[in-house]
This record gives structure tokens, sequence and C-alpha cells, in this order.
């Protein structure tokens, strides 16, 4: 009974751990031809999930991003080497940001769900904008 019960806990960890592992894979943003903004939609299950984009950026743009959906997230903005972006963290939810000008490279988005918001599960939308 104790093997079982060992086998049954063994198992339930990696296969959160592998969930988890395939929740924090970037999901790379690209526009469609002529475009320059972008809805981006995911879903999140609760305050210790998270989602990860990238989006590669030229150097001297503006890049700026938004929440449009209904719930309150956090949007994170990791920049590539050689960014002088520091983000402005105020007292609200941190989704809005301006990087002007932007670094050549990949820029990290991470969303979570916003810690000074009622807590929520389900879809999240944010407008991402380069020009």
């Amino acid at each position: 009974m104790k093997t079982l019960a060992l086998f049954v806990a063994i198992f339930g960890i990696m296969a959160f751990a592998s969930i988890d592992a395939a929740a924090q894979k970037p999901t790379r943003i690209t526009f469609a031809k002529g475009s320059s903004e972008k809805v981006v939609s995911g879903t999140m299950t609760g305050y210790g999930s998270k989602r990860v984009f990238v989006i590669k950026v030229k150097a001297g743009q503006t890049l700026t991003t938004e929440s449009v959906g209904d719930n309150y997230i956090t949007i994170d903005i990791k920049a590539p080497k050689g960014s002088t972006y520091t983000p402005d963290l105020e007292a609200n939810c941190n989704d809005r940001h301006e990087v002007t000008p932007t670094a050549a490279g990949d820029y990290i988005i991470t969303v979570t769900e916003c810690r000074k918001a009622d807590p929520w599960r389900g879809a999240f939308r944010f407008k991402i904008t380069v020009n």
C-alpha cells in the first residue's frame, strides 16, 4: 500500500511539473502584414499562473502595452541587452508600458494576475503596439 501511495505521489508531482513547464513555453507575437498592433489573449488559472510572450522589435521603435480585457493583469517587460528601459512601477496593476526608443532584439513579456485586485480565473486580453 505504501508503494502504491508513493507511486501516485511521484506521478502527481511529475504531471504537475510537466503542465507548468508547458505553460512557461513563450509564445511568439507576430503582426499581420501591414499592421502595427495586435490584441493578445490567454487564460490564467490563479495567482500562481503566468503566460510568457516574446516579440522581436527593431531599434528606435516604440513598444506599448495595455490591458483591454475585463480581468486585471500585470504585464512585465524584460528588454534585451543594450536597452535602457526601466518600467515605471506605479501603484496600479502595471499593465501599461511604453518602451521608447527600443533596442533591437527580443522583448520578453510576462503576464500575471494583478495581485492588487481581487483574484480571478479565466481569460485575459492585452493590446501590444509597435511603431
